[in-house]
């Protein structure tokens, strides 16, 4: 019986990460298979998870290049260019999870003030985009899982931005998402 085509998806965009990142150590790679879906523009998070913490996350909010790129390129990122860590080491490799998470096209998410706001985010569910003038941040939904609170979340993620927890604006645009994702056991 063949795969569900969501499952060959998922199991090809973890492989097409973690080939990325074999590479670049010299180490082999396995097949993904080939998907049409692939070469459709697409917008990923890798998220790479040693012992159960974050070791390095980086991704596209909006879908400009193909599916396939995009993983591989988010993969490099989130494994040697996240700035919060040190790059990370072929000796950590083999111990390193990854997760990709396809996110859907922001949906702007206008809000009156900061309590609207609060009070319509849906835990465990919205992905959101903060933006104030030159500074953006976001949070996946999976950051949910450590943030479960709406008002936690939203603090968290303005100081992500660079603004103080207590901060709002008139001028702050919010936008939401949402995400599939697949990681590594």
């Amino acid at each position: 019986m063949p795969s569900d085509p969501v499952d060959r998806l998922g199991e090809a965009l973890l492989t097409i990460a973690r080939n990325a990142i074999a590479q670049h150590f010299g180490l082999p790679t396995q097949p993904p298979g080939e998907l049409p879906e692939l070469a459709e523009p697409g917008a990923t998070f890798v998220t790479l998870t040693r012992n159960g913490q974050l070791r390095g996350c980086i991704g596209s909010l909006e879908a400009h290049r193909p599916l396939l790129v995009d993983v591989a390129e988010n993969a490099l990122a989130a494994a040697f260019r996240d700035h919060r860590f040190a790059p990370l080491t072929a000796a950590e490799f083999a111990t390193t999870r990854v997760e990709v998470s396809l996110l859907t096209a922001p949906e702007a998410f206008p809000v009156v003030d900061e309590a609207d706001a609060i009070a319509r985010l849906q835990p465990a569910v919205d992905g959101l985009v903060l933006a104030y003038r030159q500074r953006r941040a976001t949070f996946l939904p999976q950051v949910w899982e450590s943030l479960p609170d709406p008002r936690q979340f939203l603090a968290q993620l303005k100081l992500k931005a660079g603004l103080p927890a207590d901060f709002w604006h008139p001028e702050i645009r919010l936008a939401r998402y949402g995400v599939r994702k697949w990681k590594e056991t």
